[in-house]
């Protein structure tokens, strides 16, 4: 009979592709994913991945057994849901995604370190990227995310609406001009959306506005597309209060179908356990705070914020 914390390891190949890339997901060793993957294959019987030059890929039966590993492991999450909701005291790890850009206007906050005097025996892990972690699959306990909602099974209250523009360096400025409208940046050398964040809606409207501008470079991630443009190689759409935290020059007026709206968001199992409850109750506390931390100075929206 095989071990079923193993299947955590056959799952962490399928989706990184190698062990290193799986390791490195699970906070653990290679050899300690190499070993458990071949104790599964070993009680199974049989093979469920292949070696081929850049990792590994899946077998037959590898494929057959993904899709029935991924239900156990989101039904070993529920169970843990469902534990967590049984404890009395808020205490433990909350562990709290948001965009990178996020970060260091969280930590200049304060809300955090608010956060944990308010509950000391709760601690709160910042999961960051511009990937959205996967709430029902266990990657974080909550989000602090931008956009479109998805999910029957996520709760979501709203925190703020966020205005983009477009956005320049004061030395590409001087050496370019300054467009005066988005039709404008057509005859402009841009910085382009790539990756996980290419199909961006800012990064569809760029294109579709300024479809024979010149791009100079490409980027992954939010932070990164900050950094071309505050380096001067082009212009870009990026949120207001980044813009405005860094000194770029504001092109033109804020483009208003790039507004976003952000969410705090959890999983419905995970709403009125002591720690989220605790955690999302303090948001709501602090409101104002928040909305600052998301939207710099640009706040234009201090309607309450609205609970699912």
């Amino acid at each position: 009979m095989y071990d079923w914390n193993d299947l955590k390891f056959f799952l962490a190949v399928a989706r990184n592709g190698s062990t290193i890339a799986a390791a490195r997901a699970l906070k653990t060793s290679q050899s300690t994913v190499q070993r458990r993957l071949v104790e599964l294959e070993r009680n199974l019987g049989q093979r469920l991945v292949v070696r081929h030059p850049r990792g590994y890929r899946l077998t037959a039966l590898g494929e057959t057994l993904l899709p029935l590993a991924e239900e156990a492991e989101r039904a070993a999450f529920a169970v843990e849901r469902h534990v967590a909701a049984s404890a009395a005291e808020p205490a433990g790890i909350i562990r709290l995604t948001c965009p990178e850009a996020l970060v260091s206007r969280f930590a200049a906050s304060g809300l955090l370190d608010s956060f944990h005097q308010r509950h000391p025996a709760l601690a709160v892990e910042l999961v960051m990227g511009d990937r959205f972690m996967d709430l029902a699959g266990g990657e974080a306990d909550i989000a602090i995310r931008a956009g479109e909602l998805a999910g029957d099974d996520l709760v979501a209250r709203k925190l703020a609406t966020s205005p983009w523009a477009v956005y320049a360096s004061r030395s590409y400025v001087a050496q370019h001009g300054q467009p005066a409208t988005p039709a404008e940046l057509d005859g402009h050398v841009v910085v382009e959306f790539d990756g996980p964040i290419a199909g961006h809606r800012a990064a569809q409207w760029l294109r579709t506005v300024a479809p024979n501008a010149r791009s100079v470079a490409r980027n992954t991630s939010i932070p990164g597309l900050l950094q071309a443009v505050s380096a001067g190689l082009g212009a870009a759409p990026l949120p207001v209060a980044l813009g405005q935290e860094c000194g770029l020059v504001q092109l033109f007026d804020p483009v208003p179908e790039l507004t976003t709206t952000w969410y705090l968001l959890t999983h419905r199992d995970l709403r009125q356990t002591p720690r989220i409850a605790a955690f999302c109750d303090f948001i709501a506390d602090n409101m104002i705070l928040v909305r600052r931390v998301l939207v710099g100075h640009t706040l234009q929206d201090s309607a309450p914020p609205q609970a699912a």
